[in-house]
């Protein structure tokens, strides 16, 4: 195919590698899970470059819906920011209509990240949360 050194045979070989390779050091992430790639791609570099297309600039190979393989609907060029949004361990609040991750919310309502964390970990409402002012506090004046 004269696509060894592409920008997507990298990601093709690294996406089986994870799902199948038992030795591979992030194996248990994905094949140990039950991660699979599907069999048009496995054998194929060919299959997956038509299904996938060029690698944009600064993109990896993400899965939409993390619990699920590597298939073509499953799969798209994504920057690093928007795969972190779709990690196992990312909290997901839903409120009025809207459901983002604390980082997603923190940018939004302008509340720091580490905030927003504590007072879900402290048992309040998720509209408390959202919608409490910060305090801010003065500085005490030096004299």
């Amino acid at each position: 195919h004269g696509k060894r050194k592409s920008k997507e045979y990298g990601p093709w070989r690294s996406m089986k590698a994870r799902c199948l390779n038992k030795k591979y050091w992030r194996y248990k992430h994905y094949g140990g899970r039950g991660i699979t790639v599907c069999e048009r791609w496995v054998n194929s570099f060919e299959n997956f470059y038509a299904d996938m297309g060029d690698r944009p600039e600064g993109t990896r190979l993400h899965r939409i819906y993390n619990n699920k393989n590597y298939w073509p609907e499953n799969c798209k060029w994504a920057t690093a920011e928007k795969q972190g949004r779709n990690k196992r361990n990312n909290h997901i609040i839903e409120y009025d209509g809207e459901s983002l991750c604390i980082s997603d919310w923190a940018k939004k309502l302008g509340i720091k990240y580490g905030t927003i964390l504590k007072r879900l970990k402290t048992g309040w409402s998720i509209e408390d949360i959202l919608t409490t002012p910060v305090k801010k506090f003065k500085k005490k004046d030096k004299k």
